[in-house]
């Protein structure tokens, strides 16, 4: 079984925090803690940003607990709390991004305190040629490979497509975020991942995945070693022009499984980070579980299933009130728009689709990754599907393609949200909108129903998805034609000839 699946299959969150039985037996005996958060002393910490020869006042330094800013001269002393392991800078904008030999983002850097509690970690920067208010970012969720083959693929298929995407937008500052299950639990392959990111040519930031840990862990803490020990810590923030971004770990591992859940060391360390903010800007936050999920609901449980979205959205959305903020997430392999209160969440569909079983996800959508343009604190966003145009945004179905509405053409507009609209024509004559309910996608149904499809992951069953849209259509009608126009005036046609 799935470590994803464990949660759905007992039913029960409290089932599933049970105390080890070695425990129960020997109550003061050793449990076998490999490594953990150590208590430890306060370490003193010491440095300067520079870029060139001068220091960069103002810059952000945090150890994961408190955030300090940088003097005129750029230098700083902050006091990391016991059991903190990295200083990180808060990269302002208007610099260029630091980077691993292997293109990933360098904000961390360890803490090694000397024999008496001192350390040093200064960090240079380099500024642009040009401002960054204009920017584009990658978002590219559940890359999720586990073999050779589905890390071929990785590289004949998603790489090529990045590239293409990122030549298009030459005249832009491009990041890329790998928004968690980077892995497949072999963290093996990590380097595989790293040799991808080298051939994309962009800067990427890594956010924790429930794949991404080492299960043999005990606590929370002892998870993220071998992430940690690659891209440094899963929590850190960052400005890109007028935005600031985010990025969270909202995995809870304890010792068994895992829930979604945002810990009281990060929503304080977020409170500090954000106080620095200021109010009424472009905030986005990046993390892997999503907040708002209506998966649950879909699926027909009146109660959250602990490991499909985050349990305790409250204090995360009290923090952003003041700004204007998007999540983005991933890790349901699915599209999904949701809008609570004034907060925009973006579940993107993934990379590997249903697990690289295919080309779609399990609510249809195809495989891909979202392209995010900035321009000052206003975003325009689009999912690009992996190996089509950049047009390629629905697939339409003949009337009579879902049984349930025999009557009915469906449209799959996976990239559907509150400001798209979807209206059908006939030849050249509008006959008007469709409507939008819950369903299965057609070719999801063909591909993935039944307990030998599909055939590298028989596992994986259609889904129901909220972005579906249907009308009747007459059994005479010909020349169909489908045409969403998002928020922004951009156009995208699909067209269903009998």
């Amino acid at each position: 079984m799935l470590r994803r699946s464990f949660l759905r299959a007992t039913g029960s969150l409290t089932a599933a925090l049970t105390v080890p039985e070695a425990l129960l037996a020997d109550p003061y005996g050793d449990v076998g803690f490999t490594r953990d958060v150590a208590l430890g002393t306060f370490t003193r910490i010491r440095g300067q940003v520079r870029a060139g020869a001068r220091g960069v006042a103002g810059v952000g330094i945090t150890d994961g607990v408190t955030t300090v800013a940088t003097d005129r001269d750029g230098r700083y002393t902050l006091v990391a709390a016991p059991g903190t392991q990295f200083v990180s800078i808060r990269l302002p904008a208007g610099f260029g991004i630091p980077v691993q030999r292997t293109g990933t983002a360098q904000l961390h850097q360890a803490i090694l305190p000397d024999n008496r509690g001192e350390a040093e970690a200064s960090f240079t920067l380099e500024r642009l040629p040009v401002d960054d208010v204009r920017h584009v970012f990658l978002l590219l969720a559940d890359p999720q490979t586990q073999n050779a083959l589905e890390v071929g693929r990785l590289h004949a298929e998603t790489v090529p497509d990045v590239q293409g995407t990122v030549s298009a937008l030459w005249d832009r500052n491009v990041f890329g975020v790998a928004c968690g299950d980077i892995m497949f639990d072999d963290l093996t392959l990590y380097p595989e991942c790293e040799r991808a990111v080298t051939a994309m040519g962009v800067p990427f930031f890594q956010v924790v995945g429930n794949h991404d840990l080492d299960f043999a862990g005990r606590t929370d803490e002892t998870s993220v070693a071998t992430f940690e020990s690659r891209f440094g810590r899963g929590y850190y923030s960052f400005d890109r022009g007028e935005v600031h971004y985010v990025v969270l770990d909202d995995v809870l591992w304890f010792g068994s499984d895992y829930v979604g859940y945002l810990d009281g060391r990060q929503l304080a360390w977020l409170a500090g980070d954000l106080a620095l903010i200021e109010r009424g800007r472009t905030v986005v936050v990046f993390l892997h579980i999503p907040v708002a999920s209506t998966r649950p609901e879909r699926l027909g449980g009146a109660k959250a299933m602990p490991a499909e979205r985050v349990q305790n959205p409250e204090a995360l959305y009290r923090l952003l009130e003041p700004y204007r903020a998007h999540i983005l997430s991933g890790h349901t392999h699915e599209n999904e728009h949701v809008l609570t209160g004034a907060v925009h969440e973006h579940i993107h569909g993934a990379v590997c689709g249903a697990w690289w079983s295919g080309d779609i996800c399990w609510d249809g959508t195809p495989n891909g990754y979202g392209v995010w343009e900035v321009n000052g604190g206003g975003l325009r966003w689009r999912y690009k599907a992996t190996g089509q145009s950049a047009g390629h945004r629905l697939r339409v179905y003949p009337r009579g393609a879902d049984p349930t509405a025999p009557t009915d053409l469906v449209a799959n507009v996976w990239g559907w949200d509150p400001g798209c609209t979807v209206v059908w024509y006939e030849g050249a004559d509008r006959r008007g909108e469709l409507s939008r309910r819950i369903g299965l996608d057609p070719l999801s149904v063909r591909l993935h129903t039944g307990p030998t499809l599909p055939s590298r992951r028989p596992w994986v069953e259609p889904t129901p998805t909220g972005h579906l849209f249907y009308t009747v259509v007459p059994e005479t009608t010909r020349e169909l034609r489908v045409e969403v126009t998002d928020g922004w005036g951009q156009v995208a046609v699909a067209t269903l000839e009998s």
